[in-house]
């Protein structure tokens, strides 16, 4: 059995690959960080008898996309989870930023889910998962283009579930949706959270065997589930209001430096 996981070099990735590696899954690892897969590839070679692949790659080129999928083939479990955030008003935020996260959290997630998805469906198995996020169910001021990226991972998600169900397919899909998470995501999106946040591996462990129990919604914690269900039953309008007055106490929103024109 195959697993390839994108985002793979920290985080909930990198301990997903290390859960898979027990689970005596060969590891297609892909992320930028060529010294982190290295290393990554060199832990779990000493603790597991698996075959492992690294592949430094940056999944915002569309063509990298195309290119890892004719590499990358036999796969089993996709795991679609490279991506990163950014925080602060909307016209004050890096629209060079901006467009990378689109192109790595939403179309690198929408190409490698079409191929390796056409793959899976002739051999009628498989299972995908995608990286999706709580944000993926509300509006997201001062969060925008993330929160908008997440909504596409999710709502893209569930109408191929309805697709491969009415289709009667075995392959399946499944969304992870974590509230915070103690990752590099946080650095990267310049944010500091001030409530609690869950631990990266549990939230990979509970992950990975919620998607070989064949769970579509994959929701770690209470508070996370207790969350998306109030955001159906309340106006949008509302739910962005308490979701701007918990962005703006993570950030300082800094001035416009760097777009092309």
């Amino acid at each position: 059995m195959k697993a390839l996981i994108t985002g793979a070099s920290s985080g909930i990735g990198r301990d997903m690959a290390r859960i898979l590696a027990k689970k005596n899954y060969d590891l297609v690892l892909v992320a930028r960080d060529e010294q982190k897969l290295k290393e990554l590839k060199k832990e779990l070679k000493e603790n597991n008898n698996i075959k492992i692949e690294t592949i430094s790659m940056d999944l915002a080129q569309e063509e990298n996309c195309i290119d890892l999928h004719k590499s990358v083939k036999d796969v089993d479990i996709l795991i679609n989870n490279a991506g990163f955030g950014d925080c602060g008003n909307f016209t004050h935020t890096e629209l060079n930023k901006e467009l990378s996260m689109i192109k790595t959290n939403i179309i690198a997630y929408h190409i490698l889910t079409k191929l390796y998805l056409v793959d899976m469906k002739a051999k009628n198995s498989g299972k995908i998962l995608n990286v999706a996020s709580i944000a993926g169910f509300m509006p997201g001021p001062l969060m925008a283009t993330y929160y908008s990226t997440k909504a596409y991972v999710v709502r893209l998600s569930e109408s191929i579930r309805e697709e491969l169900r009415k289709e009667k397919s075995k392959v399946q899909i499944s969304i992870l949706c974590p509230g915070p998470v103690n990752t590099n995501f946080n650095n990267v999106a310049n944010v500091k959270f001030h409530m609690r946040e869950a631990n990266s591996y549990n939230v990979a462990k509970f992950a990975i065997d919620k998607l070989l129990k064949g769970k579509f919604y994959i929701i770690p914690g209470l508070d996370v589930k207790a969350g998306i269900f109030f955001s159906h039953f309340v106006p949008s309008s509302f739910v962005a209001k308490i979701t701007y007055m918990v962005q703006k106490k993570k950030i300082r929103p800094k001035p416009l430096t760097n777009v092309k024109k």
